[in-house]
This record gives structure tokens, sequence and C-alpha cells, in this order.
């Protein structure tokens, strides 16, 4: 396998020209570049002609993660095909690169408050039925690359960023989520890092999930863990698991999809905050652990 030795846009045009020569021609639109001192993150995206998207990597780690994507599409394309995938134009390990065509539309963030909550969660769900059954296509599969913060970690470090009489709450809470998660479940195919940002969306209707570099066994619930943070009540997560259940036959648990939830949610107020950076929705982590309290409340929990 061979990634590139530089971040450049000469460098990614010569690589273009090589996997996909039909497309080397066309103008390129790079990204603005972050965490540009870790080499784990040493990835990102480019695109062609305003019709593609060309992925490539110039680290070793990084490079780990886009050829296991390459691998996953390459499998999960093969009939019966999962849906909602990008269409894979070019693609090849040696060397690294992955183009797909330019999915028109937004992020589910941009429109989760104007479309009906139940639709969406029928197309995801029929999605995340098919991934889900699509393991064995792949062999010999790790674990979903991508985990949220311990309960340990919580613990010992959230206190500093949220307010005094919200952290008995967050300590009960890590605490139920331990004794939720102790058991372990049967691992499935997961997609691992489905938020709202890796979903585009037009209007109503889903166009493709993206970026499955973290694709890995997990249990099911795992998929879900960002849903019920997806815009206002927890209506989107609970179709969602309701459609799952219609079209698989199997029951996802609330409380093992919100203890993933929990330890995600707050994972990220704990690294925004220590790293100096807003949150997503650039509130507050006290916002945040409002909000828990209450989707636990919405969900019976």
């Amino acid at each position: 396998m061979k990634w590139l030795d530089e971040y450049s846009p000469a460098a990614i045009a010569d690589l273009v020209r090589q996997v996909a020569p039909q497309l080397g021609d066309l103008p390129i639109v790079t990204r603005e570049l972050v965490n540009k001192d870790e080499p784990l993150w040493w990835s990102s995206s480019a695109v062609l002609g305003g019709r593609y998207v060309a992925k490539f990597a110039w680290s070793r780690p990084a490079a780990l993660r886009l050829a296991h994507e390459v691998a996953v599409l390459d499998a999960l394309s093969r009939e019966p095909v999962v849906p909602y995938l990008p269409k894979v134009v070019a693609s090849s390990t040696d060397p690294l690169l992955l183009v797909t065509e330019l999915v028109p539309g937004t992020s589910l963030f941009e429109v989760v408050d104007a479309i009906d909550r139940d639709e969406a969660g029928r197309q995801l769900a029929h999605f995340l039925g098919q991934l889900h059954r699509a393991g064995e296509r792949l062999g010999e599969v790790p674990p979903a690359a991508l985990q949220p913060a311990t309960t340990d970690t919580l613990r010992a470090r959230i206190g500093k960023w949220i307010r005094p009489e919200q952290l008995p709450s967050v300590l009960r809470w890590c605490d139920w989520a331990d004794q939720v998660l102790g058991t372990p479940r049967p691992y499935v195919l997961t997609h691992a890092d489905l938020h709202g940002g890796n979903q585009v969306w037009d209007g109503g209707r889903l166009h493709a999930i993206v970026d499955f570099e973290t694709a890995g066994l997990a249990e099911p619930e795992y998929d879900l863990r960002a849903f019920p943070g997806t815009g206002p009540g927890v209506e989107l997560v609970t179709a969602t698991m309701h459609h799952y259940r219609e079209l698989t036959g199997y029951r996802l648990a609330t409380d093992r999809m919100m203890a993933w939830h929990l330890r995600t949610a707050l994972g990220d107020v704990l690294w925004r905050s220590e790293a100096g950076t807003s949150l997503a929705d650039r509130r507050t982590p006290p916002d945040w652990i409002d909000d828990l309290t209450t989707r636990f409340s919405a969900l019976g929990l």
C-alpha cells in the first residue's frame, strides 16, 4: 500500500491521474485541513470538477483507515447491495485513493427540523438493517475503531466543565451505563460513526451514507448512539428503532442505545472542552447535561 508523501494540490492531481486518468484533468478543490499536527488524521478529500469526491491520505495510520473504507465499500456494493452507499468511481490501494460520485444534498443536521422524522427513521432503519446483516461479506472484521470515552474517564474529568449540582446525576448515569453494558450482546457490522454529518439528505429523502473508515464490529445499538441528540426531542431515534424492528424482527434495546449515547455525548463535551474548542452546537457543557436529563425522561429511563 502506498500513500501520498505530502499534502499538496500537485500531489493530489498526480495521484488522481494514476488511479483515474479519465478524471485527471478536472479542476481540484481541496478542503481546509484540521489536526495538521497529528499523523493519525492526515487524510482528507477534494472535489473533482464539481462531480466527484477523492479521498486520500499522507500517513500510515490514516492510510490504513482509508484502505479499510475501500474494502468495506467494495464488499457492501456486491449483491445484495446495502442501500444508500456512495457510488464508487475508482479505488486503489497502490497508490491509495477512493473516488466516489458527489452526492447532492445537505447533512441531516441541516434538515432534521423540517422533515418527517418517522419517514426519516424508516429510511435509516432500512440502511441499518441491511448493513448489520452484511458482516459476513468482509471476512475477518475488526471491532469498531471509534470508541467513546470510558465512564472512568468521564467520572474523573467531566466535573470541571459542568455545574456542581449536575455532577451527582452524571456519576449516577455512568454507574447505570456500566450496569447496562456489562452484559455483552452479539456483534454485527456497524458504520460506527453515523452522526448527521455523515448522512446526505435532499429534503426528506436520504441520498447517501458516507465515511466508512471506522466501520467495524459492535452491537446494533452502537450505531444509534448519536441519534438522540439529532433534532428536537427523541422522535428520530424512536422511529428508527420502531422501523428497525418491523424490518428485521430484532428489537433494539433503548437502555443500551442510551448508554452508548451518554458516553458519546459526554465524551464529546470533555474532549472539546479540554481542547478549548466550541461544542458542535455552540452551546455550553451544562446545556448538554440538561439535554441528557430531558432525553432520559422522554425515553422513560
